[in-house]
């Protein structure tokens, strides 16, 4: 823990307010942002990639450096965001970085992808800086690139194979008290009534592991898969976004805090459909958009929907918050030809 954030931990919990880890909220993106924006309007530093990519201006280095230390840049930064201030300042870096939206590779960008990574190894950083793009960018469009996958649908045997390996990624990551659990309740029930935690089924998994165990398909093509497969078994298969079920859904999404694996899902095709020339937008200029201008527009278009005789919306059910093992990581066995 960094000193500056004992003083602002004494703070949040005098308010009852508890710390936070994970995905930041659309709530705290933009409190984040304008606490950037006012640290900026207070210096006098001319723009967010100034502040916090000051090595990219060697000539202004140690005037932003001496600014940033006069008025308490981390206590600042963190104002109003009950997180530590480390995970803060790697939020912002994400938010306001210039080459993180910069849209798809060509293939002269991947081309040249490749020879960096040859000539450099994995130093993402520079081979970000040669690219124009962020270290984080070339290195999972590297781990897309760097072997063989297959393409397409997901064949039978793949998905099954995609299963079977999240859930011993899962089983592994549990603690010693959690594996004696399971332990137990598998020997006193073998017909398992094991039951998981719903956030476990999409955080913290280490998905350079599934990759490993699945061969065939890439990290993010592991993840995405998985997300399609858990967000059909958690609702049972439902199709809940039809009509005007859809757009109450697209503007829960601006409006309110949603599950990480929802947001995964729906938010680039959110902003593809409602945000013109995002590409071309920072996230904060995607998120302004989306408030100030496709919410009031969505909700225009609902209304008008709502009037129509017999139009209702659906009443969402509460989520649930535990789920059995056999409900999720069921799978078909492949069926044997006779021969």
């Amino acid at each position: 823990m960094y000193r500056d954030d004992l003083g602002r931990f004494k703070e949040f919990k005098a308010q009852g307010v508890a710390i936070k880890f994970g995905k930041f909220s659309a709530k705290e993106n933009k409190q984040l942002e304008n606490n950037v924006q006012e640290f900026l309007a207070l210096t006098g530093i001319e723009n967010a990639d100034k502040l916090l990519y000051t090595s990219r201006y060697p000539e202004e280095k140690s005037v932003i450096a001496n600014l940033k230390r006069k008025h308490s840049f981390r206590l600042h930064i963190g104002k109003g965001i009950a997180r530590p201030w480390k995970l803060i300042y790697y939020r912002a870096k994400k938010m306001f970085d210039v080459n993180n939206y910069k849209g798809r590779y060509s293939e002269a960008d991947t081309e040249k992808l490749k020879v960096y990574q040859s000539l450099h190894g994995n130093d993402w950083k520079k081979i970000g800086e040669m690219v124009a793009r962020s270290n984080l960018s070339v290195a999972l469009k590297f781990s897309q690139i760097s072997s063989q996958r297959n393409r397409g649908a997901w064949s039978k045997t793949e998905t099954q194979k995609l299963i079977k390996a999240v859930k011993e990624v899962i089983l592994k990551k549990m603690s010693l008290q959690e594996t004696e659990e399971v332990d137990f309740k598998l020997h006193e029930n073998s017909a398992g009534r094991l039951s998981i935690v719903r956030e476990k089924l999409y955080k913290g998994i280490s998905w350079v592991e599934v990759e490993a165990k699945v061969e065939t398909r890439n990290w993010m093509q592991c993840k995405s898969k998985w997300t399609e497969i858990l967000t059909k078994r958690m609702t049972n298969g439902r199709s809940m976004y039809r009509g005007v079920n859809a757009l109450q859904a697209k503007i829960n999404l601006i409006e309110s805090d949603v599950p990480p694996s929802y947001v995964q899902t729906k938010f680039y095709k959110l902003k593809a459909t409602c945000v013109p020339f995002w590409q071309k937008k920072t996230f904060p200029e995607i998120i302004d958009y989306l408030y100030e201008t496709s919410l009031p527009l969505l909700k225009e278009l609902l209304e008008k929907k709502m009037g129509r005789k017999g139009t209702k919306i659906q009443t969402p059910m509460a989520p649930k918050q535990v789920f059995l093992f056999r409900d999720i990581f069921h799978y078909e066995a492949t069926v044997r030809k006779k021969t």
